[in-house]
């Protein structure tokens, strides 16, 4: 296979997408990302030799702008919410913005395709919107026959500046002395962003990938209540940690997907209602050791200095 270069990171902006970038930099390959607030994105995506371009991807001709002088395409876009409540804002994210991708690297001559999907990504079965469109985007990447596709499909992410252990901490913290959860028996297998990225990286040039899906899972199980009583005693927080009953859990997402921001949807708590964890985690056939979370979580979670948590950050982004 000819040597990478430069790769588009679709989404490469986000949590997943600097530690690629970073890792991609010690290869010797140079990212190109596109985003809606490069000047704000400027700050906190520190890379050499970074190609940083305001674009709006969901543009036809603007993503073929974009893959031209590439080799290869990683798709991380995805959302967790939406600002309807009808499912379009996740067909236009995952399915609709897929379907754009495929047609712009066969239009530019690109070949290698890397696509983010989502253990529990099920485009007939998903209770959810967001397993339904993810689980169609993934069908239809992996049916492009004349591109060289190799499919990602994570438990949750954790890592510095995580939105799952952070966000439960601010909750925590913003809570009145007990926090009620939801679908706290929902089960877990958390994965450290560095390997996420690892993986990435690790098949971009390997053609043995090409065609395959990899579930990606950290080494231990936990439920939604086990993970964010973790959370309170990590960060130092005195919540007594309430479990929903299913009856209160999804009166809770119809009430929360009203308010602004929409913290929790009646779509979160469906995604909750299957298992987010690996049959067979593939982690090791990528030859990665699966990180658990007592090596990574404490050191961000934990009473630090901003200049502490920033360091650290960078360092594990290298990694």
């Amino acid at each position: 296979m000819t040597r990478m270069q430069r790769v588009c990171i679709l989404g490469g902006s986000g949590f997943v997408g600097r530690h690629i970038a970073n890792r991609l930099h010690d290869r010797g390959i140079h990212s190109r990302i596109p985003t809606s607030y490069r000047e704000r994105t400027k700050q906190i995506l520190v890379v050499p030799g970074l190609e940083l371009i305001q674009a709006n991807v969901h543009e036809p001709d603007r993503l073929r702008e974009l893959f031209d002088e590439c080799d290869a395409v990683i798709n991380l876009v995805g959302i967790l919410n939406e600002k309807g409540f009808d499912g379009s804002g996740f067909r236009r994210a995952h399915v609709e913005l897929t379907d754009k991708i495929i047609a712009a690297c066969r239009e530019s001559g690109i070949r290698r395709l890397l696509h983010m999907s989502a253990l529990g990504a099920d485009a007939e079965n998903g209770p959810s919107y967001y397993q339904q469109t993810k689980g169609e985007a993934e069908q239809h990447v992996l049916a492009a026959d004349d591109l060289d596709v190799t499919v990602f499909r994570p438990s949750v992410i954790f890592g510095p500046e995580d939105n799952f252990f952070n966000q439960f901490a601010r909750l925590l913290k913003l809570s009145a002395g007990v926090f009620p959860l939801p679908t706290p028996k929902a089960r877990f297998s958390p994965v450290y962003v560095g390997d996420v990225a690892e993986a990435f990286v690790t098949a971009l040039q390997d053609s043995d990938t090409f065609g395959k899906s990899y579930d990606l899972c950290g080494p231990e199980t936990y439920t939604l209540e086990e993970l964010v009583r973790y959370t309170a005693e990590t960060a130092g927080i005195r919540r007594v940690v309430w479990p929903c009953s299913d009856r209160l859990s999804r009166l809770q997402a119809k009430v929360l997907q009203r308010v602004p921001g929409k913290p929790y949807s009646m779509d979160n708590y469906l995604s909750a209602t299957v298992d987010n964890v690996c049959a067979v985690n593939n982690l090791p056939q990528l030859g990665i050791e699966p990180t658990g979370m007592n090596a990574v979580v404490p050191g961000y979670l934990g009473k630090k200095t901003e200049r502490q948590r920033y360091n650290q950050f960078r360092q594990m982004a290298r990694r």
